[in-house]
């Protein structure tokens, strides 16, 4: 695959491994290393297979929880006079998270009363939230971690003679750009797993994705869902400055 999306994403390893605790309901105190490490893993190679740019501090995660997993490992007799100065090789990376959640749960917080506050004098003091004013719902904004997430399922889902397809590569990043956006032109929202219904072959299915992530790079879309790890919606973003029934074809 040729193209690859530079996202201006926020997120880093820190992220992820939050994810993956909230995600698997895990004790932040008492992290299962080896399950973590594994599925850490598993997210970096989605992302290398999606051409993806993965910032160095991913990689540099990635060898920190394999070194602790193998000092986990190690049996109590050889772990070492290091080993008695720690007790628990995990500590260090505990307390990063736990700064790093706290400092994210602030980050958080204050965006939320910055954007209620915005609504609710640009309603005229009707204090309503915009995303969940026609369904009751309380929205969030999804990462690209929970975007992965629904893909992964996407993949499993999608029957095995597709993936054995051979299909000519007709398609590109720029056509399935014009696609999502002409369908939102007649539908207010898109379910995330409508967009694959109708992909013929695993690249076709690659590229979609890859066109919805370049689509929130350049801000024309909102990925939206219903509570933690809920169903993902995609609807147009209000701020965008290309005209509804247009997009770039280049």
């Amino acid at each position: 695959m040729t193209y690859k999306v530079k996202l201006e994403v926020f997120e880093g390893p820190l992220d992820l491994l939050l994810y993956l605790i909230k995600k698997e309901e895990i004790d932040i105190y008492d992290i299962p290393i080896a399950k973590i490490t594994d599925q850490y893993l598993e997210y970096l190679e989605l992302m290398k297979l999606l051409d993806l740019n993965i910032a160095g501090e991913f990689l540099v995660m990635a060898a920190t929880l394999m070194h602790i997993k193998s000092k986990m490992l190690l049996p109590p007799d050889q772990a070492g006079e290091e080993e008695k100065e720690e007790e628990d090789p995990r500590a260090e990376l505990v307390k990063r998270l736990l700064e790093y959640k706290k400092f994210k749960d602030a980050a958080s917080t204050l965006a939320q009363m910055e954007s209620r506050e915005r609504h609710f004098f640009a309603r005229g003091g009707k204090d309503v939230d915009p995303k969940s004013e026609e369904t009751g719902d309380d929205f969030f904004e999804a990462s690209l971690f929970d975007l992965i997430t629904a893909f992964t399922k996407v993949l499993k889902d999608v029957p095995r003679e597709v993936f054995l397809q051979v299909v000519k590569d007709e398609f590109t990043v720029s056509e399935k750009i014009h696609d999502i956006l002409h369908l939102l032109v007649y539908k207010n929202v898109i379910f995330f797993t409508e967009l694959f219904k109708a992909a013929k072959s695993k690249f076709e299915i690659i590229t979609i994705f890859l066109a919805l992530l370049e689509l929130m790079r350049l801000k024309e879309i909102v990925v939206r869902q219903i509570g933690p790890f809920g169903e993902i919606e995609i609807i147009r973003n209000e701020k965008s400055i290309t005209p509804l029934g247009e997009s770039n074809n280049g």
